[in-house]
């Protein structure tokens, strides 16, 4: 004879509805979100198959995946990425070393804001491209002048929003915690800290986008590996998948960095409700 069966109680029955609806509400965001792509993809597939551009210059996207998967078979790929991610993340790391700290000294104590304003004023406006030539007279051609120039272009988004998100802290909010008797040391640890991450975050991940696009302008003049060198170098002997096989890379390891600050961010603003 076989057993009864158990029957699903309320509780039970509401959590498996619960649970399937979060996953349809998931895999439905997952959908959405990537019809774009989707879309973008049979372009890119169908446009140079019809003649409507030129296949030499713009290959179908079956194709530069082809040249996507030999590079990596062969570990050309695998190669120039590293160097590349080298390169941006420690000049990355360095930035957010350096401008946090100096972010929240600025915005913190108006003294060394004042004498310090002027002098960011110059440099802020001035481009991190337009000044590669002087960081590759100075530094060289090396690893040095590339980590370098790295450096100062993700340091300003870094900076400029660490000094605003001090400054824009709810008044309201340090009078009460004043009200309570909190210390300066402990006012700015446990209220204008926690409440400036978000915006500070914001200016990381501005950054980790500059750390990439500056880097393969910067591989471009005098590198030996990186992304930036492998699509240069197939530009000039017309590997034109080569070169889309490149950006695409690039395009993905954009990706995944920003993702990756994304879930970092949550992790240091957990208190936040969304």
């Amino acid at each position: 004879m076989s057993s009864p069966a158990v029957p699903v109680t309320a509780p039970v029955a509401i959590t498996i509805r619960s649970s399937g609806r979060r996953y349809a509400r998931f895999f439905g965001n997952v959908a959405t979100r990537s019809v774009a792509i989707v879309a973008l993809a049979l372009i890119w597939e169908i446009v140079p198959r019809l003649g409507l551009v030129d296949a030499t210059f713009l290959p179908p996207l079956s194709e530069v995946l082809v040249a996507w998967w030999d590079l990596a078979r062969s570990g050309e790929l695998w190669e120039h990425t590293q160097a590349s991610l080298t390169r941006s993340l420690v000049g990355f790391a360095l930035a957010i070393v350096v401008s946090i700290p100096l972010g929240l000294l600025i915005g913190w104590y108006k003294p060394v804001a004042n004498l310090l304003t002027p002098l960011l004023e110059v440099f802020r406006n001035t481009a991190a491209l337009a000044i590669l030539p002087v960081f590759v007279l100075i530094l060289g051609l090396g690893e040095t002048s590339k980590i370098a120039i790295i450096l100062y272009a993700c340091a300003w988004p870094i900076l400029l929003n660490t000094v605003s998100g001090v400054r824009t802290v709810d008044p309201l909010l340090i009078k009460s915690a004043r009200s309570l008797g909190l210390g300066p040391v402990s006012l700015f640890q446990k209220v204008v800290l926690p409440a400036a991450v978000p915006t500070i975050f914001t200016g990381i991940r501005l950054a980790g986008a500059y750390s990439i696009l500056i880097l393969i302008a910067a591989e471009m003049v005098g590198a030996k590996a990186g992304l930036g060198y492998l699509i240069n170098y197939a530009q000039y002997n017309f590997a034109v998948p080569d070169m889309y096989a490149g950006i695409i890379t690039i395009s993905g390891i954009g990706l995944i960095v920003n993702q990756l600050l994304i879930l970092t961010e949550r992790r240091f603003s957990t208190w936040r409700t969304n």
